[in-house]
């Protein structure tokens, strides 16, 4: 078929403007392409954003995880049972109390009231910690869980449990179901992101494991902001390369790697990596203005915590947070804590100065982050949620100043905000916190309700891999309906 010169210029200008339509709507998820459907859109965009299963409550998540095992007793369980038994014996209140739990085997103490004092907050009345004087102030935003329990009483399998749903590595993480199931709103930011201690007291137990996608495309990893320096290594373009420059050098690598992947459409891993470069290439103008500070003013960044000794680091971090969601990025986690020990939440030895350290540092701005939200009318939408991998014995841990064993029998967790009831507390633990007893609450009850939150059925949020149908909780997980609004 052949063309006179006006036909041409009239087939090619339109072409042209079909083009540009054709981007417009694909930027939208409105366009559906031949390729679209013989690869399926995910191998196209991996982190394009998908309808949920039903309308959801919360579209994004902000995970406060609290390293090393907060003590419930100490924090938000109270317990006046503790002062009455405080200093008998843990077997004249259960008389088959074996220790089993515990690492110190030689160093088991008596029963031990909390250091701390308990009073009413808020209209509902919730007793809390003296060590959480800002915290207290959100007590009607938080629906409390008393009744957490776990399997293993040691760090690393305790974590991988608390963010895989199984106590081994290699398994995805919820962050990463989370992105996987709903996709990211964020063009030019990462999907998930993870925030860790930047006071060198090193990463959490298991390392990059804990926010690792598992078996499921690597582009649902969670990125990791570095603590120090620039969060996000080779973020810069080389000075000597232009815009254009790389512009063109990853068109060409998309095409080759598209035909590629055209030919071979069951490799997650090459449209994991096609994304990877274009998403790398997109944060260059997105992520420094999303780490800046610069426009927030002066008493934002005060009501945070910013440039307190204390807890300028995580006021940081929890300001970024609320950028970031304000950007769209879909699941934020921020560790509290590095290594055991007096380094996190791991307080074997001086209960007292390791969890009013602690407390003193994330306090104030955890308490900003939930205000903060509110303010904007982004908690509506925002999922807050407070834990860590398990809890802490009621007993004394005997040393100089007395600390409290792992205790995976019972732990604590609260969450605010993205369709959660406020000022509610579910479950409880018997009278002096040593186990749940009360509506007890498995961690995979935990995930199933976070993900009912983010309008997925943790039964149908599956990924196929050597032949099995993997979820995030396994073959279990009951949703708390009654912390739901």
């Amino acid at each position: 078929m052949t063309f006179d010169r006006r036909e041409m210029l009239a087939r090619t200008g339109c072409g042209f403007g079909l083009l540009g339509l054709a981007g417009l709507l694909q930027d939208d998820g409105l366009l559906r392409t031949a390729a679209a459907d013989s690869l399926g859109k995910r191998a196209l965009q991996p982190l394009a954003p998908q309808q949920p299963h039903f309308p959801a409550k919360a579209t994004r998540v902000i995970w406060i995880f609290v390293n090393g095992g907060p003590s419930h007793v100490d924090t938000w369980d109270y317990k006046p049972a503790l002062e009455k038994w405080d200093g008998k014996s843990m077997t004249e209140f259960d008389s088959g109390f074996e220790n089993t739990t515990g690492f110190f085997k030689n160093a088991v103490g008596n029963l031990m009231k909390s250091p701390f004092e308990f009073r009413p907050r808020g209209e509902c009345g919730k007793m809390v910690s003296s060590i959480f004087p800002h915290l207290g102030e959100h007590v009607d935003k938080m629906a409390f869980i008393h009744s957490g329990f776990t399997e293993s009483n040691n760090h690393s399998p305790a974590l991988f449990a608390m963010n895989t749903g199984l106590p081994r590595m290699g398994f995805p993480c919820v962050g990463s179901w989370v992105t996987y199931g709903l996709g990211s709103e964020s063009s030019d930011l990462p999907g998930f992101v993870v925030m860790s201690d930047p006071k060198g007291r090193g990463l959490p137990k298991g390392h990059a494991a804990n926010w690792s996608a598992g078996f499921l495309p690597g582009v649902f990893q969670g990125t990791h902001l570095r603590p120090t320096g620039d969060p996000i290594d080779n973020l810069g373009r080389l000075p000597s390369t232009s815009e254009t420059t790389q512009r063109n050098q990853l068109d060409l690598l998309k095409r080759l790697n598209g035909e590629h992947l055209a030919e071979h459409p069951g490799e997650s891993e090459l449209a994991a990596r096609i994304e990877s470069f274009e998403l790398a290439f997109r944060m260059q103008a997105g992520a420094p203005e999303a780490l800046d500070f610069a426009s927030e003013t002066r008493a934002t960044q005060d009501r945070y915590g910013i440039d307190r000794p204390e807890c300028d680091h995580f006021a940081r971090q929890c300001l970024m947070a609320r950028r970031l969601v304000e950007r769209g990025v879909r699941f934020i986690q921020i560790y509290s804590g590095g290594m055991e020990n007096q380094r996190s939440w791991d307080g074997h030895n001086d209960i007292h100065g390791n969890h009013s350290q602690f407390a003193g540092e994330t306090d104030q701005p955890v308490a900003a982050l939930l205000g903060d939200l509110a303010e904007r009318g982004l908690l509506d939408e925002t999922l807050v949620i407070w834990c860590g991998e398990f809890g802490r014995l009621p007993i004394a841990q005997i040393s100089a100043k007395p600390g409290r064993d792992h205790n995976p029998h019972c732990f604590t967790a609260w969450l605010a905000g993205g369709g959660v009831k406020g000022g509610v507390s579910y479950g409880e633990s018997d009278d002096v916190g040593y186990k749940a007893a009360v509506n007890r609450v498995h961690l995979n009850d935990l995930h199933a309700t976070i993900l009912k939150l983010l309008g997925m059925d943790h039964t149908r949020l599956t990924y196929r891999y050597n032949g099995r149908d993997f979820r995030l909780t396994d073959v279990a997980g009951e949703v708390i309906q009654d912390i739901l609004a």
